[in-house]
């Protein structure tokens, strides 16, 4: 049974916070992923109203032109500013780099591709989806928190868009059909729990578990649930469930406090990286010595660099794509494009954000690739739906048929998992570790 501390002093340090949303969104109205706009959505815009601003756009690198055929236009919609930049500020270098190496290749059937990259300020998707539609976006390669504020417009227009399911259930839900999921192959609006993460903390020493999310709700408040609900699948017992953070907090001392007395050994902060890097720290702080710490994201290379190192030695790091230490010919393939079109040096590795601005990327060419010389939207995206085994050459853990996976995630759920070691990220195997979906969670 779940032994669930109340939020005694969690709540005296959020409201103490000024993370720029209302106090009724901070307070637990959830978002959730539907088409329109939602009310919680509503409130997320208007709040950032006084200082709102165009999205900006920049063009990224694309070639000459080739065979006098017109150029076809992709936007990367991504948060380069506001709360979300922390995790997805790298993301357009690897868009950048995998048109770049489609272009040297001749382009697509004779088109070269031109990337365009708009930042949605985090909090300004629909802004931004207008800002690359009004460029003359072709698809849009989505890469943004609250992309499903503003998915309304590309599925009303036929505009075929793929990316990261990072922000919530469209990518799964009726009508837009025209989402591809380059990561997870689409979302199961009932977001069910995998028996994987679970299963990991209770083999390496966890019995009672503390989650965290973000109150704005999406993938991060799921997230949290979840790994509470795969916990117990797996025989733990919950300590702490807080989904009530506010959006990019760093201040944790009090969760660290409640922990402790909550008896909590093993953390899964399912939030930004520089929130779950703080909440790390402030339980080292505070006396706190979990038997396991598990980050879904994280695993990046300007970390083993950052103030946050020292307190993160042990943590483990969870890997949906395949990590360069286990290389094969997507990461081959991907590596030599960074290090010639991003400048990568030989032994870095990708962020979260690139790894799926790269798949996301990819996806959107194989689609363009499909639909031969003169491509059509409609015909783009009914040869996406057509595809039944994607895995960007084995940077996906797993095979996605995007036939039949709309309304499901991909099967199994599969991870690679890391520990970070003072010389760096330890891979624990070349073979991802694999979980399945608790129907009913």
């Amino acid at each position: 049974m779940s032994n669930m501390t109340p939020r005694r002093m969690r709540l005296s340090r959020r409201r103490n916070v000024g993370d720029g949303f209302p106090a009724s969104v901070r307070r637990g109205h959830r978002l959730r992923a539907l088409g329109g706009v939602s009310v919680g959505a509503m409130l997320i815009l208007a709040s950032c109203s006084s200082n709102s601003a165009t999205p900006s756009s920049t063009t990224a690198a694309s070639g000459g032109s080739s065979g006098g055929k017109a150029p076809i236009t992709i936007a990367l919609i991504t948060s380069l500013t506001g709360p979300g930049a922390d995790q997805f500020l790298p993301g357009p270098d690897a868009f950048t780099a995998r048109i770049a190496e489609q272009n040297a290749m001749g382009g697509v059937n004779g088109h070269m591709i031109k990337g365009i990259i708009i930042d949605d300020q985090t909090t300004q998707p629909t802004l931004a989806i207008q800002d690359a539609l009004s460029q003359g976006a072709f698809g849009i390669v989505a890469e943004s928190p609250l992309f499903f504020v503003g998915a309304k417009i590309p599925q009303q227009q036929g505009v075929p868009v793929t990316g990261g399911s990072v922000d919530g259930a469209e990518w799964g839900e009726q009508p837009y059909t025209n989402m591809f999921a380059a990561d997870t192959g689409s979302v199961d609006p009932a977001q069910p729990a995998s028996t994987l993460a679970g299963k990991f903390m209770k083999q390496h020493g966890g019995t009672i578990i503390g989650a965290y999310g973000y109150s704005l709700g999406g993938t991060s408040k799921s997230g949290a649930v979840n790994a509470t609900k795969s916990f117990a699948h797996a025989g733990g017992t919950t300590g702490v469930l807080d989904t009530t953070v506010p959006i990019s907090s760093v201040d944790f001392t009090g969760d660290a406090i409640v922990a402790k007395q909550d008896h909590v050994n093993a953390v899964y902060p399912s939030m930004g990286n520089e929130s779950n890097n703080a909440l790390v720290t402030a339980f080292q702080q505070e006396g706190v010595n979990p038997n396991v710490t598990l980050l879904p994201t994280g695993y990046q290379q300007s970390v083993e660099s950052s103030p946050a190192w020292h307190s993160l030695q042990g943590t483990y790091f969870a890997s949906m794509f395949r990590p360069f230490s286990a290389p094969d010919a997507g990461t081959e393939a991907m590596d030599a494009a960074m290090e010639k079109y991003a400048h990568f040096t030989k032994s870095q590795f990708p962020t979260f954000a690139e790894y799926e601005a790269w798949v996301g990327t990819d996806l959107m060419i194989q689609g363009l690739k499909m639909a031969e010389s003169n491509p059509t939207r409609p015909n783009v995206i009914k040869d996406l739906r057509s595809i039944t085994s994607y895995d960007a050459d084995g940077i996906d853990p797993t095979p996605i048929n995007y036939s039949t996976v709309f309304g499901h995630y991909a099967s199994p759920d599969c991870r690679w998992y890391l520990q970070a070691e003072t010389s760096g990220f330890k891979l624990l195997s070349p073979t991802p570790e694999c979980g399945t979906w608790l129907n009913g969670s």
